[in-house]
């Protein structure tokens, strides 16, 4: 099996020593539970039997020694399959996070963020208890069976054929089970990430819930999924459960034949009470070890079940990475072009259409246009978030596909409508780009960013922790912050996406003031919702419907009487008040 193999190459091998220690330890306790009958056949006939008190201490330390033994090994096998399975869990764990934190951005917007919490957290568990207990199963107990009916097969063949031959039956029984238990335990998997999902719409979307009165409609959803995963999984369940009894009734069903049997030949005398007692004694010891490995099958389809949800994972290849020969982005001036750009995403919608756009180095340039128009596509192809499906993108003549990523986003800084805070202190929050950076310079980009005096008013100043997405601030506080991250990274190409839109009046003209300051010296594409915001820029390009339909300065785009002016008459008509500029006045 495909999956078995990966899991084995891929998580097990790199602990190959430790497994190997598990499975000597498993072969011993096998050795040693096989040697109870054994012992129980010469107490019958040396003690019960024939009287014979110089063996008596023998057999007690025999038996003492075999359990002691038998314990330790127990012991050491245990903590080993732990110690490998977690070790598991986190080798696949930080792959998996790898893999997200370098995927491309568009496929992981295509997928919901319950999705990947759901693998994170019970699909790798799922596979880790899989994985440990089929190694457990397949060493442990089936050494402890395969040396138990080998004692058997010593003690009386044709017994031990009567005794084992309802094992091929129920590995019948275990492959149909198998086969439900991996089906029902797939759909289980995919309920509990809609329910990672639905809890985190639900949490996120408090405020909305709260405020349209929907606690009891999303409570209803909440409970349907719920119940699909209880079914599932009782399903799941029942099949695992039907492994026992199957196993118990077949086990019955030997019993009794060996008992037949064996009764017979204690009425003709060919067989001894210390030989029946000892097989006996075989056949009960070998039951817990036989239901375990009949149970096998179903076990091992839980984990190939995680393993189908969370292999495609982490096969998905990124392509938006580093070309074989990239070199080092080398920024003169930050100029930036676009030349005859196209767009479209993997299903084939077209975002962008022949799209050319100059932002010269140290001026700025923005982009106006209706929502959907593909304002943040053309942001976004800038630090190669996405690749242009026809056309070119370079900075100060290099393309961008030949440069390497880190160089390129090193060279810009990013602040968007809703700025994203860690949960973390201010401080952290704004050196994320600048991990090396002193108190000196964090202080010094707050101040620039007009959040220093808000930030000592805090209960920890600098050390105040900002909460879940930076909630504990206000939106203008959060901006704020935003902005200084952006300073203190000093990267000469500035990138704003609608950075003042979602702020108040009071908030916006804080946050403008602090752009000023940012944008100062710096190349600058910024996409506007509020023409009064972009009054003074050096040049603005109208989009819609992924063209170019209108280029030039403000008043050049009123004279022309367009869309551009049109804009502008549907914003100002409304007497909203004009907040500064973002370039210069």
């Amino acid at each position: 099996m495909v999956a078995v193999r990966r899991i084995a190459s891929s998580y097990l091998k790199p602990h190959s020593a430790l497994i190997a220690m598990a499975i000597f330890a498993n072969l011993i306790i096998a050795a040693t539970t096989s040697v109870l009958p054994f012992l129980i056949e010469q107490t019958v006939e040396l003690i019960f039997e024939q009287k014979r008190e110089d063996v008596l201490l023998i057999l007690a330390l025999g038996a003492l020694g075999a359990q002691s033994l038998r314990a330790v090994t127990t012991y050491v096998s245990n903590v080993i399959m732990n110690y490998v399975g977690q070790r598991m869990v986190v080798a696949v764990q930080t792959h998996l996070f790898s893999k997200l934190m370098t995927a491309d951005l568009g496929w992981i917007q295509q997928t919901h963020s319950g999705r990947f919490i759901s693998t994170f957290m019970t699909d790798v568990i799922r596979l880790r208890d899989s994985t440990a207990q089929s190694i457990i199963n397949l060493s442990r107990h089936l050494a402890v069976l395969v040396f138990l009916i080998g004692y058997m097969y010593y003690l009386d063949w044709l017994m031990a054929i009567i005794a084992t031959g309802v094992i091929p039956v129920a590995a019948i029984f275990m492959r149909r089970l198998g086969r439900k238990t991996r089906k029902a335990t797939n759909k289980g998997l995919e309920e509990t990430g809609s329910l990672s999902t639905l809890i985190l719409e639900a949490l996120g979307g408090i405020r909305v819930v709260k405020a349209y009165g929907r606690e009891d409609a999303e409570i209803k959803r909440a409970t349907g999924t719920i119940a699909l995963v209880l079914e599932h999984t009782m399903r799941s369940v029942k099949a695992k459960a039907a492994a026992g009894p199957i196993t118990e009734a077949l086990t019955g069903i030997g019993i009794a034949a060996v008992i037949g049997y064996a009764g017979m030949q204690a009425i003709s005398g060919a067989m001894t009470s210390g030989s029946f007692f000892a097989f006996m004694a075989a056949v009960m010891l070998a039951y817990q070890p036989l239901k375990a490995v009949a149970n096998q099958q179903t076990v091992l389809q839980e984990g190939v079940a995680a393993a189908s949800r969370l292999f495609p994972v982490l096969d998905v290849e990124a392509k938006i990475v580093d070309g074989t020969d990239s070199k080092e982005l080398k920024v003169s001036d930050g100029a930036i072009s676009l030349d005859r750009v196209s767009f479209h995403y993997d299903d084939g919608t077209r975002a962008l259409d022949n799209v050319t756009i100059d932002v010269p180095a140290g001026q700025t340039v923005a982009l106006v246009g209706p929502s959907g128009a593909g304002k943040s596509t053309i942001l976004n192809l800038v630090p190669r978030f996405y690749d242009v499906s026809e056309g070119t993108v370079s900075i100060d003549g290099q393309n961008l596909k030949s440069v390497t990523l880190t160089s390129l986003r090193n060279a810009s800084a990013l602040v968007t409508q809703e700025p994203f805070l860690f949960d973390d202190t201010i401080r952290a929050n704004i050196a994320y780009g600048s991990p090396d950076a002193g108190q000196d310079e964090i202080e010094a980009a707050a101040r620039n960013a007009a959040a220093h005096d808000f930030i000592l008013q805090l209960s920890h100043g600098y050390d105040t922790h900002v909460g879940e997405a930076g909630l504990k601030l206000s939106g203008g506080q959060r901006q704020r912050i935003a902005i200084a991250r952006a300073m203190l990274k000093n990267a000469p190409i500035l990138l704003l996406d609608e950075a003042t839109s979602a702020l108040d009046t009071a908030s916006e003209l804080q946050v403008q003031k602090a752009l000023q300051t940012l944008m100062r010296g710096r190349t600058t594409l910024v996409i506007a919702h509020r023409l009064s915001t972009i009054m003074h820029a050096d040049n603005i390009y109208v989009i819609d419907h992924g063209r170019v339909i209108e280029q030039g300065r403000h008043a050049d785009l009123i004279a022309q009487g367009g869309v551009y002016a049109e804009l502008s008459r549907s914003q100002f008509d409304r007497n909203d008040d004009p907040t500064p500029a973002l370039a210069g006045e």
